[in-house]
């Protein structure tokens, strides 16, 4: 009888100590990516005083969507993955705006390429020309390898809730507008 009460007794203790365990570790997870998204570059937190051209003229402010989730995506004219996943992008700036979400894609490419490319592919989010030099603007913002397609969800406070380098899904990015 005692060795079960001792065996019952150390089951139970392995099962508490291994719960306080997932616990701590789901906290310093969280803690970690907390501050990762609080400790962006000075280049990434200047993204919301940058402004871009627009494909169809005028200016693309940055500051004028802080304050409201954004769903960020550097793309090329020239890369599959990027135009594949334009339309879903598209169709989560429809479905999301309600909510307060907007969505901008900005440019890798140069600004003939990304017109000619619209005037046969429209979609209706906001676009800025941000040339050769988003690759850089991509990397502060955590894509290393400054790989394109690149998606960042920002929260209404202008930090980092989501970031992905390749293709993303509408079922994906409706996950993330869950986090704002």
């Amino acid at each position: 009888m005692k060795r079960r009460a001792w065996l019952l007794g150390g089951t139970g203790a392995a099962a508490a100590a291994a719960g306080l365990a997932w616990q701590r570790w789901r906290e310093d997870t969280s803690a970690a990516a907390a501050a990762a998204a609080a400790t962006l570059t000075p280049a990434a937190a200047n993204l919301w005083q940058m402004s871009f051209e627009r494909p169809e003229g005028g200016t693309l402010a940055m500051a004028s969507l802080r304050g409201q989730p954004l769903l960020l995506n550097f793309w090329g004219t020239w890369c599959p993955p990027c135009v594949k996943e334009m339309p879903e992008l598209d169709l989560f700036s429809k479905q999301f705006a309600p909510q307060g979400w907007r969505v901008v894609g900005l440019a890798v490419d140069n600004p003939k390429a990304v017109r000619e490319f619209l005037a046969r592919t429209p979609v209706s989010y906001a676009i800025g020309l941000a040339g050769f030099e988003g690759s850089e603007l991509s990397r502060t913002l955590g894509n290393e390898q400054a790989g394109l397609p690149y998606t960042l969800a920002f929260g209404r406070d202008g930090q980092v809730l989501q970031r992905k380098a390749g293709a993303t899904s509408l079922a994906e990015l409706t996950r993330w507008a869950q986090l704002r």
